[in-house]
């Protein structure tokens, strides 16, 4: 029963996952649709809510296009490693069903993220493309740029709750979330993720008007819906880690602590989107003198500014 158990956790947080990527992308095209004075999906199903199980099973079923001079074999890998890693990012975080129980949470979320890298230059390259490789060129640079960003903000937040684990993050938050001693760095954080994901304003690395769609440029149907749902996970996976950091995941009155979280980390998907509908693309130069010019300096100084702080009795976990 134990070993059926092992075998069935992994199952019982993929499938809600990949649910609610599909959601969100509904969710997305219905509030795009209203801010622009349109319906957004209205078709397939009741208020269109079948739109994103049509357009997954369309996906799936179309044939797999790939260009006569690519690498077949990591052509193939690519989307399929960017899936798994996507799903494996959200092993260590508290949800119903944990899969794993990690004294270096953030340390492993942060290994794991950064690995997507490999994916995106993988499936450019092995593409044979120009225009995939630009993009995926693009897309390597502004990920390696901005980690450097969000990992010294995570070591910022970790100086303030005394340790690397998720959980302790929960403990240290129960008189008051870590937002608002450290508000510059949760703002630095939320932007970080923007650029992280590839999000409008920030998605440079599917410039229509110059690279045709990106490091993807030469994928469909299936590999395709690969990237797609890795991106829409990793979106609902960073605000879930931006919610355990600087939100608490404490509950209030009688819901759950789980729904709780998610309820916030919800809003914090749904401001995405907001986002994008929002403000233009940045030029490129202005996505990176953004990190490199005004974060970096800001986080080393909130870097060296926490490690002379004394420690304080607020945030530091309580005693065994």
């Amino acid at each position: 029963m134990t070993l059926f158990l092992n075998h069935i956790k992994p199952a019982l947080c993929i499938i809600p996952i990949l649910i609610s990527v599909a959601f969100l992308t509904l969710i997305e095209r219905k509030v795009l649709g209203y801010m622009q004075h349109r319906k957004g999906p209205n078709v397939v199903g009741p208020f269109g809510l079948m739109q994103p199980i049509a357009d997954g099973i369309k996906l799936f079923i179309k044939e797999p296009i790939r260009p006569a001079t690519s690498s077949q074999i990591l052509f193939i890998m690519s989307p399929t490693l960017a899936l798994t890693l996507a799903m494996l990012m959200w092993a260590p975080l508290p949800m119903p069903t944990p899969n794993s129980e990690l004294n270096l949470s953030i340390l492993f979320i942060l290994a794991i993220s950064s690995l997507t890298v490999y994916t995106i230059l993988g499936s450019g390259w092995a593409s044979n493309s120009k225009y995939a490789l630009i993009g995926s060129l693009r897309a390597v640079a502004q990920t390696i740029s901005y980690e450097v960003a969000l990992a010294l903000i995570l070591l910022c937040s970790i100086f303030l709750a005394g340790g690397f684990s998720l959980t302790t993050f929960d403990t240290v938050q129960q008189n008051m979330w870590l937002i608002m001693p450290s508000w510059p760095l949760a703002l630095m954080w939320y932007v970080s993720t923007l650029a992280e994901t590839n999000r409008a304003p920030f998605d440079l690395t599917e410039g229509e008007s110059e690279l045709v769609s990106g490091f993807n440029v030469e994928y469909a149907g299936g590999p395709f819906a690969l990237f797609f749902l890795a991106e829409y996970s990793n979106i609902l996976m960073m605000n879930t880690l931006s919610t355990i950091l600087f939100l608490g995941a404490y509950t209030l009155l009688l819901m759950n602590s789980t729904a709780y979280l998610m309820m916030k980390a919800s809003l914090l998907s749904v401001c995405f989107l907001w986002i994008r509908a929002s403000y233009p693309r940045f030029r490129y130069d202005q996505l990176m003198h953004l990190v490199w010019k005004n974060f970096l300096p800001i986080t080393l100084t909130l870097t060296m500014f926490f490690i002379v702080l004394p420690p304080s009795t607020l945030f530091s976990p309580p005693a065994a």
